[in-house]
């Protein structure tokens, strides 16, 4: 069952919590990515899948979310001899980091909705006043 907005907000949360939130992503995901940022130079899947002591197939499953979240980039090489592989570097932090400050600005804006929706839909009908000549 997912964890209510009230759950999240009384347990302690790291940053990286907030990838979790907002894009759920896993934490063998965020390990990719740290592996990603901690690097110097763009890495290969196999590569990835060294750092985090991972099978091929699992690594390019968390390298896949993340590049549909917008956090990597896939960039082609191309092998003198023909053929070509990837390789995959991170997203600039702050650009994700306003990626991310954009989804919550819509988020405010349609919870904000929802609840105006809500107070109309269960808005209580004023008590008429009594007539005290009755």
């Amino acid at each position: 069952m997912p964890e209510s907005l009230s759950e999240m907000l009384r347990r302690d949360m790291e940053c990286e919590g907030v990838l979790d939130c907002f894009h759920g992503l896993t934490e063998l995901d965020r390990n990719c990515f740290r592996v990603l940022v901690e690097s110097d130079e763009p890495m290969t899947v196999d590569e990835i899948a060294a750092e985090v002591d991972r099978e091929r197939s699992t690594a390019y499953r968390s390298v896949k979310r993340l590049l549909q979240a917008g956090f990597v980039q896939k960039e082609q090489k191309n092998y003198d001899q023909g053929g070509y592989y990837f390789v995959y570097r991170p997203v600039d932090g702050e650009e994700i980091a306003d990626d991310m400050q954009r989804m919550l600005n819509d988020w405010y804006a349609k919870m904000g909705q929802l609840i105006d929706e809500f107070r109309e839909k269960y808005e209580q009908p004023a008590a008429e006043p009594v007539d005290a000549e009755q």
